[in-house]
């Protein structure tokens, strides 16, 4: 079976989670991304920033991206699969938390998204449509 590892993206860029709001959104625009993972000093994961956070819990609320921070909005512990997990596991997690995109972790070090486009062009259509449809629930 395809793990995470065969079909990720490896080369991802985060953005730091002292970074402003704003200029996480300058490398999202510069990148042609809609998002971009959250990294402590500590290199590790912190979370996910969409171009729908900056949307709804910055702008929507009338605050300064200048001063919001990227980690100000990372919430909880976030989503990832392990890089070996199968794709089957990819596609479980992407519907069970209704995401579309997953950060790849080997050990404690991120090195990759899969986003479903990649599992897509990775499994039958059938587990894929299935995906589609529980993660469009929202």
């Amino acid at each position: 079976m395809t793990t995470a590892r065969e079909i990720m993206t490896a080369d991802v860029t985060c953005v730091g989670e002292h970074e402003s709001v704003r200029d996480a959104a300058r490398t999202m625009a510069t990148l042609g991304v809609g998002s971009m993972p959250i990294c402590g000093t500590d290199s590790r994961l912190k979370g996910m920033l969409t171009d729908r956070d900056i949307v709804v819990k910055v702008l929507a609320e009338g605050r300064d991206p200048a001063a919001v921070t990227a980690g100000d909005l990372a919430q909880g512990k976030p989503v990832t699969i392990g890089a070996d997990d199968d794709a089957r596991e990819i596609l479980r997690t992407m519907g069970q938390y209704q995401v579309r995109r997953l950060p790849v972790i080997d050990g404690h070090d991120l090195v990759g998204i899969v986003a479903v486009a990649d599992v897509a062009r990775a499994l039958p259509d059938e587990p894929v449509g299935d995906l589609i449809d529980a993660i469009s629930e929202r």
